[in-house]
């Protein structure tokens, strides 16, 4: 078996525990040939130094001056190569060696993407956070992610075609970056894998999900850090309108309603965060009068 060069990209923002515990996870990965460029995303603390004292020449460290978000943190350590993935996953030691293996056998492929259980789902770790995701145009949850809050069950066990791949990890083949592009820098958090994924299928490439390699998903830790959901109106209603026909937006738009109540849902069952709160009602008011973030 061939083994080529892969990038993993992991962003920190003020999340140094869940970092190192990655980082270790990835030391022990049997994968023969690839690098790690850790881009510390303007973290308030002294996250970069102390992840340099501890694993040095291990990590390719950047430092950005201020917290980009997930799109323009990920595109500015960009190579050829890459694997992007979350702070909080740990990682099979041979999760690698499974999806390159599957993106290897045929030039299609795309992206790749692994099978995500949950760290820890009321002390189980068997429990399933994602088999891929599907696209459901005429649903409220238009990126429905497989097999959530599921157990492992066969149905999960095969490779397969999927539409899109979380964001949280996955691998993409230098022939994606050169005909695709890199991700969209609009999108500050949530729904640029969709985005990504779907423009990736528009250029003929298969996106896939290896059920063989294994991560956990420490979710949520990202978000409550910055006091933000994936309860985003705007970026919800951008990706609609960005890829999708004008009636399946006017569509959307009319379930608004019913939209804000599944949020309101999670919002009281979920989240229970009041920072959080307000930057979804600041993301909603700038939906309404058309504004972006400024931060993005």
């Amino acid at each position: 078996m061939n083994y080529p060069r892969v990038s993993i990209i992991i962003l920190n923002w003020n999340g140094l525990s869940d970092t190192i515990d990655c980082l270790e996870s990835l030391k022990r990965a049997t994968y023969p040939s690839f690098e790690v460029i850790l881009v510390d995303n303007g973290s308030e603390g002294n996250d970069a130094q102390v992840l340099k004292e501890t694993f040095g020449d291990y990590i390719h460290l950047i430092v950005n001056d201020r917290n980009y978000g997930t799109s323009k943190g990920f595109n500015i350590g960009m190579p050829d190569y890459v694997m992007i993935m979350n702070n909080d996953i740990v990682v099979a030691p041979d999760f690698l060696d499974e999806l390159v293996k599957v993106a290897e056998t045929d030039e299609q492929i795309g992206m790749v993407g692994p099978k995500i259980y949950y760290y820890d789902y009321k002390g189980r770790k068997d429990v399933i956070w994602s088999a891929g995701g599907r696209i459901r145009r005429w649903y409220v949850n238009i990126g429905q992610q497989m097999g959530e809050d599921d157990d492992d069950l066969p149905k999960y066990q095969s490779i397969s075609t999927v539409d899109w791949i979380t964001g949280a990890l996955l691998l993409i083949k230098r022939s994606v970056t050169e005909k695709v592009g890199l991700l969209d820098p609009w999108y500050f958090f949530g729904h640029v894998d969709i985005e990504y994924s779907l423009r990736v299928r528009s250029h003929g490439f298969k996106i896939v999900y290896v059920p063989n390699a294994k991560v956990w998903h420490k979710v949520g830790a990202s978000a409550k850090r910055a006091h933000i959901t994936y309860a985003n109106t705007s970026a919800h209603y951008h990706l609609i309108k960005q890829c999708f026909p004008l009636y399946l937006y006017i569509y959307h738009l009319l379930l608004l309603p019913a939209l804000l109540f599944r949020w309101a849902v999670l919002f009281s069952i979920k989240y229970r965060d009041r920072h959080a709160l307000r930057t979804f009602l600041s993301d909603f008011t700038n939906f309404i009068w058309q504004r972006r973030r400024q931060d993005i």
